[in-house]
Formats: structure tokens, C-alpha cells, sequence
């Protein structure tokens, strides 16, 4: 079946890479779109891919990637840890099958650059989860700016305020360089970013520093980070970003036009539908309190993902419909690669203690 031409009365085959607790979120979606049949699972581990088939309903479980994508499937979305993302997509792409992929979409921009550049050339679709997005607070400031009721941003700050103990990092990928492929800049941070950068424009210069302040004795990346990036636009914005709060205080994307006109996409706790917390729009002005003693600040892993289900829902019928329409989903791998890019900027600069020219580091990496 020809995907790109699918209808309402036609049925979108789709397939899971990787059984774990990120995938329930994309199971249930899958099984509420009525044009949509999840028809397999894969997972290494042939058991766990038994189990969650037989859980979500699935047709078959697989343990040989290969295998599963070759079954006659139309699309695949790929839930494996971090580094395996590339091996995922890059397989999907010589099967013709259109992806969707967690975040990050890589831990390198050379990783990044194959599976954006595979999936063009298969001619199918390639999305990257940024449920957040989706949020009706992001999509608020997203339709003020479209409408010129807030101005080209000029000033933007992302505040990531998290909470994370050793039970966290006891998972054996977690906090390493190798498997996670940094810590909360890639793992949490990246979606306050990719915020940012749908909300501010081209990022051209990054400048920033990391440190490991609290969880060092058992992880090896940063658990802080604090940079400037500045734009195409003129605009500048700063980042903070740790894992090291206790409790918790959330998360916050703010930006604000020459005329000084400022809005806020605020999550608090982790998890919960953003808020417009700060919104100064001449006769729309309104400000929400958003910080209560009496907020559970650190919700465990799986509160979080129910929090965030509705919009993982949003996004996946989202990609579903972009299939079945032939044109780009909301958040493509492109728009995916580059909100990486800025956070391998932060760590090349913390190294290097330089800022980063993105246009000249992309130059330096082709061997411009």
C-alpha cells in the first residue's frame, strides 16, 4: 500500500521499536485513531515484546528489527534508548517506512544528519516527538506570534528546574556519556529548546558552560548547565538548566518583543499541561501563580508520562494525519536536528571554553 495516499477507509500499519516505559504512551494512542492498527512490536528482549503485544493488542512481537520491518508494515515508531534511535530510523528508511522517533533524535549531529538525509531520499515521513508542543499554552503564544499580536521575539530565557535522586540514575543507561549521550541538557532540556527555537527562530551562536553539581558520584554528564544563544533575528535568549532541585520548581519558556510585550510557557510539576503563567498582551494581560507547597514537585517517571499521554496522543494522530495527507509533520526531524545541534553547541563550548558558530561548526564538520 502506497501510505502517502491514505484515506479514511484505509488502515495505517504500524509498528513499535522498543517495549519500554515510553512506549505505553505511544500503544494507547496508536489504538485510539481509528484509521490506525498496531500490527507489531519489537523489542531484544523476546519476552518483554510477548508481553506488550499481548497488553496493547498487538498482531505479533519481534525480536529481529529486521524482521518486523519487513512484514508489511507502513510506518514504525522508534522507542529505544538514545543511541539506537540512528539504527531504528536508518532501517525504516531502507524499508520505505515512514517514522516517528522519540527525542533526542540522535546524540550526535553526524547520527542526526544520516537519518534526516535517509529519510528524504526514501521519500517518507520523519517526525520527532516534542509533545509539548502540542500544549494549548505553546500553541497560544505560537498563534499570537503568527497574528502579530507579539512581535518578532528579541529576549528569551528557558528555565529546566528538576528534581532527579540515584534511584533515577540506577537504570544502567542512564547519566553515561556512551548511552545517554549527555544528561539534562539532551534528556530533559531538549524539549524546552526545541520550544524555544520553534518560538525564536535560528539560533546562530551558542555560549555555555556545564558542571556536574550534585549527582557525580554516579553519573558521569552534567546534571547544570547555564548558556546564551543568540539568532538570525538579532534576538538573544539564556538557558539554566539541572536536575538538582529539591523539590522541584519546573520549567519555563519565556519571550518578550521589542516592544516589551512578554509571554510564558510554564510547567510545574513535570508533567502537567504547560500554563501561560506570565502573558502581557495589551487587553489580554493576565498572570497565574503557579508554585504551592501543596504540588506533589516530583512526581515519579510514570506520573509524569500520564501527564504528558494527552499529548503524545496529540502529536502521534498528528504524524498519522500527515502521512495520509503527504506534507510534513509538526515537528520534523530537521526541526529535531537542529535543537540537538544547540545542546552539543553547549557542551562543544563548555569544553572548549569558546563560543560556537554554528554556521562555521557545520562548515568544520563537513571539512569546509
Amino acid at each position: 500500500m502506497n501510505v502517502s495516499t491514505t484515506g479514511p477507509s484505509q488502515i495505517l500499519r504500524v509498528g513499535i521499536v522498543g517495549c519500554g516505559k515510553i512506549a505505553i504512551n505511544h500503544a494507547k494512542a496508536l489504538n485510539a485513531i481509528p484509521e490506525v492498527a498496531l500490527a507489531a512490536v519489537c523489542d531484544v528482549d523476546q519476552t518483554r515484546a510477548e508481553a506488550f503485544a499481548e497488553a496493547f493488542g498487538a498482531s505479533r512481537a519481534y525480536s529481529d528489527l529486521e524482521e518486523m520491518l519487513a512484514s508489511g508494515l507502513d510506518a514504525v515508531m522508534i522507542c529505544t534508548p538514545h543511541p539506537i534511535h540512528e539504527q531504528g530510523v536508518l532501517a525504516a528508511a531502507r524499508h520505505g517506512l515512514h517514522v516517528l522517533c522519540e527525542k533526542p533524535i540522535a546524540v550526535s549531529i553526524e547520527e542526526a544528519d544520516r537519518m534526516v538525509a535517509a529519510t528524504e531520499a526514501a521519500g517518507v515521513k520523519f517526525g520527532v516527538v516534542f509533545q509539548r508542543r502540542f500544549w494549548p499554552a505553546a500553541q497560544r503564544v505560537r498563534d499570537a506570534l503568527a497574528a502579530g499580536k507579539l512581535g518578532t521575539p528579541a529576549v528569551g530565557s528557558l528555565t529546566v528546574r528538576l528534581g532527579r535522586d540515584a534511584e533515577y540514575y540506577s537504570e544502567p543507561w542512564r547519566g553515561r556519556w556512551d548511552t545517554e549521550g549527555g544528561g539534562v541538557l539532551i534528556n530533559q532540556g531538549v524539549h524546552y529548546v526545541d520550544m524555544l527555537l520553534w518560538l525564536m527562530g535560528e539560533p546562530t551562536r551558542v555560549y555555555g558552560t556545564t558542571r556536574t553539581v550534585k549527582h557525580g558520584a554516579y553519573i558521569e554528564v552534567e546534571d547544570t548547565a547555564v548558556a546564551v544563544i543568540e539568532f538570525s533575528s538579532g534576538a538573544v535568549a539564556t538557558l539554566q538548566a539541572g536536575t538538582t532541585f529539591a523539590p522541584g520548581l519546573g520549567t519555563s519558556v519565556f519571550i518578550s518583543d521589542a516592544r516589551g510585550r512578554a509571554v510564558t510557557v510554564t510547567e510545574h510539576p513535570e508533567g502537567a499541561p504547560g500554563i501561560n503563567d506570565i502573558w502581557t498582551i495589551p487587553g489580554e494581560t493576565d498572570y497565574q501563580s503557579y508554585l504551592a507547597t501543596d504540588i506533589e514537585a516530583d512526581p515519579p517517571l510514570a506520573s509524569i508520562h500520564e501527564g504528558l499521554a494527552p499529548f503524545h496522543a496529540e502529536q502521534i494522530e498528528e504524524f498519522v494525519q500527515a502521512v495520509a495527507q503527504d506534507r510534513d509533520p509538526l515537528v520534523t526531524g530537521a526541526d529535531a536536528l537542529r535543537a540537538l545541534e544547540v545542546i552539543l553547541a553547549v557542551y562543544e563550548s563548555s569544553r572548549s571554553g569558546e563560543a560556537v558558530d554554528l554556521a562555521e561548526w557545520r562548515m568544520s564538520r563537513a571539512g569546509g
